[in-house]
């Protein structure tokens, strides 16, 4: 578009933004860089499917406020590279409170963003952009008092997480109404040591539980937490994955009441063995998931897990890799097919598992074993005369089936067998004319598309009476 027929088009009365979307590129561009562009052509070009397009209309001065802040969650740059915000912001100050929230957290992820930016993202409605504000670097020590005393939570989180505070706002957020504050609080590194203790207090069992987390955390701390007169189990949990505790206190929590307590004291890095055989016995299914997935346990104990009757422990042992054979044989017991799906598709299988799955009732895990690359011959055979015809497919699809079974399974009852045996590589020579004339289009497609037939049978199949047959034969439609 000439910039003279742009001028005629941009003073009409009537401007469909429709039609400027669907503008070509080119005229797009051009339209969205003239110097006279009004803001109704500006606005039309704001939803251009080209970026360069909306990046243009992002960064020209007639643009309105309200499609600068439509545009600015993608184009946060050239928004604030805009040589018409000075005037905008003379006449609308608050300008910024208007757009969308995205909008502005996006101008606050440009590093060098104005101070105006954070003054209007400090005044802003959304606590999401207030809360983007209070994580950005660099904000002044007054911001960041401001944000500390933020009506959002949200907000004095996102500064309790911030690396750098003055020991007082530690200390205001330390005792913050909300709960997610003081946890955020309860990590810092550079707590005071006061400060801490009082929240070993705190009436919130999560912010004990952060304190409970500590690598620096008192003995008599930690002996606090585990003596409480009305315990969090979630607390002891946490305590009870320490290995710094007293050793009266770690057998204490060992046999505690709550599953969840005896189950996190299989979690630590060292558990004495006699918590192992106990835990084996344990009347909660949790305690012996977490057995099952500890690296010490022993292979008998391994074994006696695998025939458990909670679904649960059984599949907290599909996570290790050092299952001794007799484990794996009972959960191809189990009743959950996809545990057995997951035997079936690990590496590594002995021979006896290997028979075991062959005669497994679910289709699908026979047919994961046809194309396993160790389950040799004998038991391909096998397979092929399986009497799911998606496992006898699966056969013909794997790497070396052999001659035997290929000649097999290009004589099978199934059509679609039969159009996998006629794609194999390996299938001997002598098939090729039964399969030429088999009663199925697909079969005989399969093989008129093979660059190994003899010239008899390719121009037998060159005559056959489907055109698509024919065309895969070298032949004419």
């Amino acid at each position: 578009m000439h910039s003279d027929a742009f001028h005629s088009f941009t003073s009409s009365a009537e401007l469909d933004p429709r039609s400027l979307t669907a503008l070509g590129v080119d005229g797009a561009l051009e339209a969205a860089s003239h110097a006279r562009a009004t803001s109704d052509t500006l606005s039309g070009l704001s939803a251009h499917p080209d970026s360069r397009v909306r990046a243009l209309v992002a960064r020209h001065p007639n643009t309105p406020p309200e499609i600068l802040g439509t545009l600015a969650a993608g184009f946060p740059r050239d928004v604030l590279e805009n040589p018409g915000l000075p005037l905008i912001r003379l006449a609308r100050p608050s300008f910024l409170g208007m757009f969308p929230p995205e909008g502005v957290v996006a101008l606050l992820g440009v590093p060098d963003a104005p101070n105006w930016v954070l003054d209007g993202a400090a005044r802003h409605e959304d606590f999401g952009v207030r809360t983007a504000l209070a994580g950005r670097v660099g904000l002044s020590a007054e911001r960041v008092a401001s944000l500390g005393a933020d009506a959002g939570w949200q907000v004095r989180e996102a500064v309790a997480k911030r690396p750098q505070l003055p020991e007082p706002l530690v200390r205001q957020l330390a005792a913050d109404d909300d709960y997610d504050v003081r946890k955020a609080v309860a990590v810092r590194p550079d707590l005071p040591t006061d400060t801490l203790r009082e929240l070993v207090k705190d009436p919130h069992g999560m912010v004990r539980s952060s304190v409970a987390r500590r690598l620096d955390l008192p003995l008599d701390c930690l002996l606090m937490l585990a003596s409480e007169d009305h315990p969090d189990p979630d607390v002891l949990a946490t305590l009870a994955r320490r290995m710094d505790l007293p050793g009266n206190v770690r057998a204490w929590l060992a046999s505690h009441d709550e599953p969840l307590v005896r189950a996190a004291a299989l979690q630590a890095w060292r558990v004495p063995a006699p918590w192992l055989g106990r835990a084996a016995l344990d009347a909660d299914p949790d305690v012996r998931a977490a057995l099952a997935r500890r690296p010490d346990t022993t292979p008998d104990t391994l074994i006696q897990l695998s025939n458990d009757d909670a679904e649960g422990v059984r599949r907290a042992l599909l996570e290790r890799n050092d299952l001794p054979e007799a484990a794996i044989l009972a959960l191809l017991r189990s009743p959950e097919q996809d545990i057995r799906l997951h035997i079936a598709s690990a590496e590594g299988l002995t021979d006896a598992v290997l028979d075991i799955l062959l005669t497994d009732s679910d289709p699908s895990i026979r047919t994961l074993l046809s194309v396993r690359p160790d389950i040799g011959t004998a038991r391909l055979a096998r397979l092929a005369a399986d009497d799911n015809a998606e496992v006898r497919r699966a056969v013909a699809y794997a790497e070396a089936p052999g001659e035997g079974v290929l000649t097999r399974l290009a004589t099978d009852p199934n059509a679609g067998v039969r159009r996998a045996a006629a794609l194999h590589p390996q299938l001997p020579t002598e098939v090729l004319p039964t399969l030429a004339r088999d009663p199925d289009g697909g079969v005989r497609m399969m093989i008129a598309g093979r660059a190994d037939l003899p010239d008899n049978v390719r121009a037998e199949l060159q005559a056959d009476p489907d055109p698509s047959v024919r065309l895969d034969a070298g032949g004419t439609a």
